[in-house]
C-alpha cells in the first residue's frame, strides 16, 4: 500500500524507508532494562512467508477488485496491539478475499451492487489505523470485500463565506492539511493517527484531535456527508444549527462503517492562523497539575491544547529522548504540562498573559514557562515506537477513557494500579504512566501507556 511516495510498512506503523535510530533504541533498552526487566524478541515473519499463508480466494473475477495475495495481506488487519502481534507473527487466519479501491463514486455505487448481488461482507477501510477491530475480516460464510478510500483524496468544493470545505473521505491528514493550506485554510484536527487516518475515518470513530480544545472535536467540525448505502445515498446538508428532529449526523458519527460508506465530508475550518506556539511548563505535583489544568478548562483560557504527563510519564519520556534540557527546567518527579497556544498575534499575547496570572496562583514564575518546539517536531512519533520496542522484546498499549473532575485523580490511580499488577503472578514487571489527553471544564481524559517485555 503506498502513500505519496512511501510504501506502508507491511506489518508495522509507519513507512519502510524509515529505519529506528541505532541510538534510540540503546537508549530505550537501558531504561526499559532497568525500570521492568529485559524482555525477549519474537521471531517476525517474512513478507514472502505471510504471503504464502493467505488464503484462496472466494470471488470471481471483477475489473474493481484486486484479490492479489499481498493486497490482501495489507488489508487484513489494523493497528491495534493484537493486529500487530498477529502481522508480525503470521497468525492471521482471516484475510479479504479481495480489496477495491474505487476513484469515484460510480466505481463505489458498482462495488456495492455488486456486493448485494453476489452476497459479500462489505469492510469500509480508511487509513487502517484501526484499533478496535472494525477493520478486520473475520470468519464468514460469506465472502469479504475490503474497499479501500484512499483514491478518494481531494478538496471538492469551497465555501470561503460559510468557511465550509467538502473533501473526500479517503484524504488523509497530511493531504488534508496541505490543500486547505492552498486555501489559506485550516482545518486543525489532529488525532495521533493523523499521518495515515483519513477523514471518513475520523467521522466514522468520532475521533478527536490533539487540539481540539482549540479546534473542536470532529463532531464540531463536522458539517455535513454524503453517505453510500445499499438502500442509495444518504445526503446530510450543512447547516449551521437546527431545532427540528433527530441529527441525522448523530447517525453517522461513531457508527464505525455500519451504516454506509462515508464518500465525502462537508466540514467546518479556520483561516490560518497568524501564531502558533507551544510552551512546557513544571508543576511540582501530579495533584497540583490537575488543579491546574481543571482551572485552565473552567476558565476557558482559550488555548489549543493541553497536555498533563504524570511524574512516571514525565520522567520516561525525558529518559527516552535525552532530554537533559527538560530535566534541568522542571527537576526529578515534578509534571510536565504542554499547552498550544494558536491564534491571532493579540489573541496569543492575552492568552499567554492569562495563563501566567493563573500560574502564578500555582507559585509559577513566567520564567518557570519555556518554549517546546521539539513537541511540535515529534508530535507524532510515538506509534513509531511501538515497532522499535517489539524489535527490543517488549510490548506497548495505550487505553483511554473520559471521567468528571472529581473522578480524575482516583480512576487515574486505579487504572494504573490495575494494570502495573497485571502480570504479578508471571512476576513481571509493567511500566504504566498516564496524562490527560483533553480537557474540559466538567472533566478529562486520561490516556494511559502501558509497556511490558515478552
Amino acid at each position: 500500500m503506498t502513500w505519496g511516495s512511501f510504501m506502508r510498512r507491511w506489518n508495522g506503523w509507519g513507512s519502510e524507508d524509515t529505519p529506528v535510530p541505532e541510538a534510540l533504541s540503546q537508549q530505550l533498552l537501558q531504561f526499559l532494562e532497568a525500570t521492568i526487566g529485559a524482555g525477549s524478541t519474537l521471531r517476525k515473519i517474512t513478507l514472502t512467508e505471510a504471503i504464502n499463508r493467505v488464503s484462496e480466494t472466494r470471488v470471481m473475477e471483477h475489473p474493481l477488485l484486486d484479490t492479489t495475495p499481498e493486497t490482501r495481506l495489507r488489508h487484513a488487519r489494523g493497528q491495534s496491539l493484537p493486529d500487530w502481534l498477529a502481522m508480525r507473527s503470521g497468525n492471521i487466519r482471516v484475510f479479504p478475499d479481495a480489496v477495491a479501491k474505487p476513484k469515484t463514486v460510480e466505481e463505489l455505487r458498482e462495488l456495492l451492487r455488486e456486493a448485494h448481488k453476489k452476497n459479500l461482507c462489505v469492510i469500509p477501510y480508511g487509513g487502517g489505523t484501526s484499533v478496535v477491530g472494525h477493520i478486520n475480516p473475520v470468519a464468514d460464510e460469506r465472502p469479504i470485500l475490503t474497499i479501500n478510500m484512499g483514491c478518494m483524496d481531494r478538496v471538492i468544493a469551497v465555501d470561503r463565506e460559510s468557511q465550509l470545505i467538502t473533501i473526500e473521505a479517503g484524504a488523509t491528514g497530511p493531504r488534508i492539511e496541505k490543500q486547505l493550506a492552498n486555501l489559506g485554510f485550516r482545518l486543525g484536527h489532529y488525532p495521533q493517527s493523523w499521518e495515515y487516518s483519513t477523514i471518513g475515518g475520523w467521522v466514522a470513530s468520532r475521533s478527536s484531535g490533539q487540539q481540539s480544545l482549540g479546534y473542536g472535536r470532529i463532531e464540531q467540525l463536522f458539517a455535513g456527508a454524503r453517505v453510500e448505502t445499499l438502500s442509495g445515498r444518504l445526503e446530510i446538508p450543512s447547516l449551521p444549527a437546527s431545532a427540528a428532529g433527530l441529527d441525522m449526523r448523530e447517525v453517522i458519527l461513531g457508527s464505525e462503517g455500519r451504516m454506509g460508506i462515508i464518500t465525502d465530508v462537508t466540514v467546518r475550518v479556520s483561516q490560518e492562523p497568524e501564531l502558533e506556539c507551544f510552551e512546557t511548563l513544571g508543576l511540582p505535583s501530579w495533584e497540583i497539575g490537575v488543579a491546574f489544568s481543571r482551572d485552565v478548562a473552567q476558565q476557558r483560557i482559550p488555548l489549543s491544547m493541553l497536555r498533563l504527563s504524570n511524574p512516571l510519564e514525565t520522567a520516561s519520556h525525558i529518559a527516552m529522548n535525552g532530554d537533559s534540557r527538560s530535566l534541568s527546567k522542571i527537576g526529578i518527579g515534578n509534571v510536565l504540562i504542554t499547552y498550544g497556544i494558536t491564534g491571532s498575534n493579540d489573541h496569543c499575547l492575552s492568552t499567554r498573559g492569562r495563563l501566567e496570572e493563573l500560574a502564578k496562583k500555582y507559585g509559577i514564575s513566567p520564567s518557570d514557562i519555556y518554549r517546546n518546539d521539539e513537541w511540535a517536531s515529534g508530535r507524532f512519533k510515538t506509534p513509531h515506537f511501538r515497532d522499535s520496542l517489539g524489535d527490543l522484546g517488549y510490548a506497548a498499549d495505550t487505553m483511554e477513557t473520559a471521567v468528571n473532575w472529581s473522578r480524575v485523580k482516583e480512576t487515574a490511580q486505579r487504572i494504573e494500579k490495575a494494570m502495573s499488577e497485571a502480570l504479578s503472578e508471571e512476576r513481571e514487571k509493567v511500566l504504566v504512566y498516564s496524562h490527560l489527553s483533553h480537557i474540559y471544564p466538567q472533566g478529562s481524559s486520561i490516556y494511559t501507556t502501558y509497556i511490558f517485555g515478552y
